[in-house]
């Protein structure tokens, strides 16, 4: 599946944020889902699964179209088990270029269709996240009026707590 990155939708969030590491140590901190309940307070816990049964797969890469149960914190926490479970499928992976992006398996896309990447690139020696969600369907006209501030500040987290991580 082709996608561009989201620039538009009827509710954007985006954040950005250099991180002193180098970007191949990034990228697989953001592909190591284990790992997310030591650090990622917006998505806490990731673990991909079968379309068909929902139980977790014995292999646990991660490639396009995998689709994965996700615990979401809005607002961020590091709470095991406080936030809402939301199963995403992985719909670009894109490791030469370090780009992932997903959507939710959810709901019907005329009435919540969200895309979220996330992207690296490498700026003066650093490596610079960048995480980008655009949201259409009906739906998002609730999401924007009554949590776009949460949503807004799960992606910052997230970013702050990534370059933590990773410049340990």
């Amino acid at each position: 599946m082709m996608v561009s990155h989201p620039t538009t939708g009827i509710l954007h969030v985006s954040t950005s944020i250099l991180i002193d590491a180098p970007i191949t140590k990034v990228w697989s901190t953001l592909l190591d889902f284990k790992s997310y309940p030591q650090w990622n307070p917006f998505r806490h816990q990731q673990v991909i699964i079968s379309p068909e049964t929902k139980e977790p797969l014995t292999s646990q890469n991660l490639s396009e179209g995998s689709v994965v149960l996700t615990e979401v914190h809005m607002p961020p926490s590091m709470q095991t088990g406080s936030g809402q479970q939301r199963t995403v499928e992985c719909i670009v992976l894109d490791p030469i270029n370090y780009r992932q992006a997903w959507t939710s398996t959810d709901f019907p896309r005329w009435l919540l269709y969200p895309v979220r990447w996330d992207i690296l690139t490498t700026e003066g020696g650093m490596t610079k996240y960048e995480s980008f969600e655009s949201v259409n369907g009906i739906l998002a006209y609730f999401l924007y009026y009554f949590m776009q501030d949460s949503l807004q500040l799960a992606h910052n987290e997230m970013a702050k707590a990534l370059k933590n991580r990773v410049e340990l």
